[in-house]
């Protein structure tokens, strides 16, 4: 009888064939990519497509910006559900990066205040922290990501580190929920790749990427705060979006809730192209999805062990990073053999990124070519 694995990747065969179906780039490339820029799929590059012909058309008068509330709300709503939360927590942004900054930032910490975090972090998060230690003489300390929840000090004031690491997949400790210190997770590699219930994290922020495991376009993302959390963040830029009365001048404040966060100025044809990726994936069903990308993933860490590759130690993720002697010539190689993968800088590995859409052929894929 085949082993668990192969039959639950079995019952969710036909859930993938329709998935797949949505990204034409998967007709001709094994694309093990999304932990960096996930497939677009083509519907939502209609959904794009279709509002910059209105523009076009008709204008950017006062039905557009109307539209543009309208989809900032909905893809609010469908960030919330991705998340697990209130749509009211929720605010829209760029990028995870900038849901980090505007939670560094909004702290306004100083000298004496220590900010702990791993010593895995992405330069989005490292960014942030860098800032914070130059222009505010905030400590920074870093310390392996497994015992993170173990080293808070007296001068601890916030922990920031990754939800699930980008550089080998490994997960925060479920011990963080634990802790009385703010806790700020860069969820890079979380939303829209494993299940995420941030109230069962625990952590007071949360912020994540549109265009990686969600599939939408460059340019979009969410932050999670928390009541609490919201309380004590400054808010140091408002614009028209962020605040409750737009024409009460130097009064304005801003919205009580996530609002006043928001990006400045998401275009509507990013907000309709990340709206329908969320869409594609919400057809597919959650749940599949999530369970999909898990279990091609743990078939793909086993395969490699079986072909002479060492995966890094991972948690059960879809980031699935394996040894290679020079990873960025080795990515280069497969590229031209048409299999889609990232090297991770200063490390001497590969990493493929595995999500529902893939399937068995694109691991044989891989497999073949790192034996050719």
């Amino acid at each position: 009888m085949p082993p668990p694995s192969v039959l639950r990747l079995f019952s969710l065969a036909v859930d993938a064939t329709g998935l797949r179906a949505e990204f034409p780039v998967l007709d001709r490339l094994a694309y093990l990519n999304a932990g960096t820029d996930g497939p677009l799929a083509a519907r939502a590059a209609r959904a794009a497509t279709e509002v910059l012909e209105r523009e076009v058309e008709e204008g950017r008068a006062q039905a557009h910006f109307a539209r543009r509330k309208e989809l900032t709300e909905e893809l609010r709503a469908a960030y919330a559900t991705a998340l697990g939360c209130e749509a009211t927590d929720i605010a829209v942004t760029t990028c995870t990066t900038e849901g980090i900054a505007v939670t560094i930032g909004g702290l306004q910490l100083g000298r004496g205040d220590e900010i702990l975090t791993s010593d895995e972090e992405h330069p989005g998060l490292l960014g942030a922290l860098g800032a914070a230690r130059a222009l505010n003489g905030v400590e920074i300390r870093e310390v392996p990501l497994p015992r993170i929840a173990e080293e808070l000090g007296p001068r601890t004031r916030l922990v920031a580190c990754s939800h699930i690491g980008w550089v080998s997949g490994l997960t925060a400790p479920a011990e963080l929920a634990e802790l009385e210190v703010p806790v700020l997770l860069d969820g890079a590699q979380g939303v829209g790749a494993v299940d995420v219930d941030v109230h069962a994290l625990g952590c007071d922020a949360y912020a994540g990427a549109g265009q990686k495991w969600l599939c939408g376009p460059d340019g979009t993302g969410m932050l999670y705060v928390t009541e609490r959390l919201r309380e004590r963040l400054q808010v140091t830029r408002r614009g028209y979006g962020n605040l409750v009365d737009p024409n009460a001048g130097l009064d304005a404040r801003p919205h009580p809730d996530a609002r006043r966060f928001d990006s400045l100025a998401l275009s509507a044809e990013a907000l309709a192209c990340a709206l329908a990726a969320t869409r594609v994936l919400e057809s597919a069903g959650w749940s599949a999805v999530y369970e999909r990308g898990r279990t091609l993933a743990a078939r793909l860490a086993e395969l490699l062990v079986e072909h002479g590759r060492e995966p890094a130690p991972r948690g059960e993720t879809t980031l699935v990073s394996f040894s290679s002697e020079d990873p960025e010539a080795e990515r280069e190689r497969l590229a031209e053999k048409g299999v889609i993968l990232r090297n991770i800088p200063g490390r001497p590995w590969l990493r493929a990124s595995v999500g529902a859409w893939n399937d068995d052929d694109d691991l044989d894929r891989l497999l073949r070519a790192l034996s050719t």
